[in-house]
């Protein structure tokens, strides 16, 4: 037992004034980028907060643009809707202010990048269709698109909505 006491006695090392001084100043060193290291992982910490922040808040208004467009042309809709009711104007009237709007609606759909899908006459694609029906028809080839009945758009070369369509069959 008395060996033990002694093993766990505190050690005294004797050292050189120079090693005494380089260990200090490592220490101080060690201590140093600690600290740094330390205020480096908060600063990434919040950079990282304040990051998912700003993504949160870009997502909530990132259509923000596009709906103030959409806005417009529900404001040509309102007015033609109260100009046909008020003023009873005739059909063709009418149809044409929706024609304009319609027209308007297009075009803002092109600026961002949004066109329709090409599909009456040619091959059914799984990409860029989605079956609903198939017709016996002996002119044309098999898997040919007769009739859409639902456009389909891209975006960027991208399908945001597959056409829904219908598809020929021997």
């Amino acid at each position: 037992m008395e060996e033990k006491k002694i093993n766990e006695e505190i050690k005294t090392v004797t050292l050189n004034e120079l090693v005494y001084l380089e260990l200090k100043a490592e220490g101080e060193k060690a201590k140093e980028c600690q600290d740094k290291l330390l205020r480096a992982s908060a600063d990434f910490d919040n950079l990282r907060k304040r990051l998912e922040k700003e993504r949160l808040e870009f997502l909530k208004y990132a259509n923000e643009g596009i709906l103030l467009e959409l806005l417009n042309v529900l404001d040509d809709l309102e007015r033609t809707i109260n100009l046909a009711e008020d003023k009873h104007e005739d059909l063709n009237a009418f149809l044409k202010g929706v024609e304009m709007i319609l027209a308007h609606l297009y075009d803002m759909l092109k600026q961002h990048g949004v066109k329709p899908i090409e599909a009456e006459g040619k091959v059914f694609d799984p990409h860029y269709h989605e079956a609903l029906m198939q017709v016996e028809n002996k002119d044309l080839p098999e898997h040919t698109i007769v009739e859409v009945l639902q456009k389909g758009y891209l975006m960027h070369e991208r399908v945001i909505r597959t056409a829904k369509v219908k598809v020929s069959k021997k």
